[in-house]
C-alpha cells in the first residue's frame, strides 16, 4: 500500500460469490480476512502477514448485475478535489464525485478518456 501520489493505493474484489473468492485466495496466496461491518454490506480486509493488502466485497445493490466480478484499483492522489477537477478538464468523466470514508480517505470514481474506469483517493494517512 503506498500513499504516494501516483502510485496505486488499494484494490479490491466486487465479487458475485465473495466466500469463494475468499477461499480460493486463502488456500493460493495464503491470505486471512477480517471482517468489516459496514451497516449495509460487509467488507474483508485480505491480509498478508499481518498486514492489509486488500479488500473483498460483494455485489451491492445499486451495482449492475451483469457486471463480471472484477478488481477495482484506487490511486494515491495529493489532493482529490484539485486533481479530480484536473481530471475532468483533461476528459475524464466522473462517475462519483468526491466522498469521505471514515478513517479511509477521500474518494471519487472516474473513467479516463479510453473509458477505464478507476478509483482515486486521497487516504486519511496521507
Amino acid at each position: 500500500m503506498s500513499n504516494k501520489h501516483g502510485h496505486f493505493h488499494w484494490n479490491e474484489l466486487i465479487s458475485h460469490d465473495p466466500e469463494a473468492a475468499r477461499a480460493f485466495y486463502a488456500k493460493a496466496i495464503g491470505w486471512t480476512f477480517d471482517e468489516m461491518d459496514m451497516g449495509s454490506m460487509t467488507y474483508w480486509v485480505a491480509n498478508e502477514g499481518g498486514q492489509p493488502v486488500a479488500g473483498v466485497m460483494g455485489f451491492t445493490d445499486d451495482m449492475p448485475k451483469e457486471m463480471p466480478s472484477h478488481w477495482m484499483s484506487y490511486l494515491a492522489v495529493d489532493d482529490i478535489d484539485k486533481r479530480v477537477a484536473e481530471a475532468e478538464a483533461a476528459g475524464a468523466t466522473i462517475v462519483t464525485k468526491p466522498f469521505d470514508v471514515p478513517n479511509v480517505g477521500r474518494i471519487a470514481m472516474l473513467k479516463d478518456p479510453s473509458g477505464g474506469f478507476i478509483g482515486w483517493m486521497t487516504p486519511a494517512d496521507a
